[in-house]
């Protein structure tokens, strides 16, 4: 009888250790299946002034152009300072474009420049939008297709009259991103 003792206490150990693993278990089970928390709002930029908010559109469109400058079609990576100026269709079109010229094997160079940047709808200290009118000289730039043909439009302007459109954000350092381009008429002309 002696041995059984040991093991009748033994089987009490191992009934204890395994009620105790299946406890931990449960815990993490439970703990696993818990509604994550609810994701807090990124707070959106409150700018001081009109003119404020048209520095940092600005900045936001020149740190753009920077990139975009940068960009080598057959290096993806370069691809990542595009995006991060950008946000909304924006973002999906210049991802789509520089997928698919990558793709194709195309070949950007030269570099545009920002001839003139001007606020033209401002928001107020709680800026929802704002628009710019640029004039961005292309006239250096060159895009051509895998077999060395141009991909730009002979009647392309050297400088072309742009909106930009641009949203505050607190995802990068000047406090706005880029959500749309559109071609525009009126003031200021560009030359």
């Amino acid at each position: 009888m002696a041995a059984s003792a040991p093991v009748a206490s033994l089987g009490v150990v191992k009934t204890r250790m395994a009620a105790g693993m299946l406890g931990g278990l449960l815990v993490l089970a439970l703990t696993g299946c818990a509604a994550p928390p609810t994701p807090q709002p990124t707070p959106t930029p409150v700018f001081a002034s009109e003119d404020e908010a048209f520095a940092a559109a600005e900045a936001t469109y020149r740190a753009y152009v920077d990139a975009l400058n940068q960009v080598d079609l057959s290096d993806p990576e370069t691809f990542e300072a595009v995006y991060e100026w950008t946000t909304g269709e924006a973002n999906a079109e210049a991802r789509k474009a520089f997928s698919a010229w990558h793709a194709d094997g195309w070949v950007v160079s030269g570099a545009s420049k920002a001839t003139t940047v001007e606020p033209r709808l401002m928001g107020g200290r709680k800026v929802k939008t704002v628009e710019l009118a640029v004039c961005v000289d292309v006239s250096q730039v060159t895009l051509v297709d895998s077999n060395g043909v141009s991909m730009v439009s002979e009647s392309r302007p050297d400088v072309q009259s742009v909106l930009v459109t641009l949203t505050p954000t607190a995802t990068n350092e000047t406090g706005m991103s880029i959500v749309g381009f559109a071609g525009r008429d009126g003031e200021p002309t560009c030359q």
